[in-house]
């Protein structure tokens, strides 16, 4: 893991959502675009509703672990979930850096 400058696919898709991209709002993003409810994106993921609302709202933060997980179940890269999981935790800690996660 690296501290670099944002890339441009983030920075076009905060473009998009006008504000930062978090876990959270990726997952929201992922969900609406699949047109699911949160209770059909939830069942998928393993977890409740509630549960899965609060990762969205960013009133609950996952485990590097568990953002692979969820990668794995939806088919994408572990690499930028557990980036972005990484990268709220900072956010969240008032800490002004920006991860970058590379394979070992």
């Amino acid at each position: 893991m690296s501290i670099r400058k944002k890339s441009a696919a983030v920075k076009y898709m905060e473009k998009l959502v006008g504000e930062n991209l978090t876990f959270g709002l990726l997952l929201k993003s992922l969900r609406e675009g699949e047109e699911m409810t949160q209770i059909e994106f939830a069942k998928l993921l393993g977890i409740s509703s509630q549960y899965l609302c609060d990762i969205e709202k960013g009133r609950r933060f996952i485990s590097p672990k568990v953002a692979a997980e969820f990668a794995e179940k939806l088919g994408f890269s572990t690499k930028h979930f557990v980036r972005l999981c990484l990268q709220d935790m900072l956010d969240r800690d008032g800490l002004n850096l920006i991860i970058n996660v590379d394979a070992a």
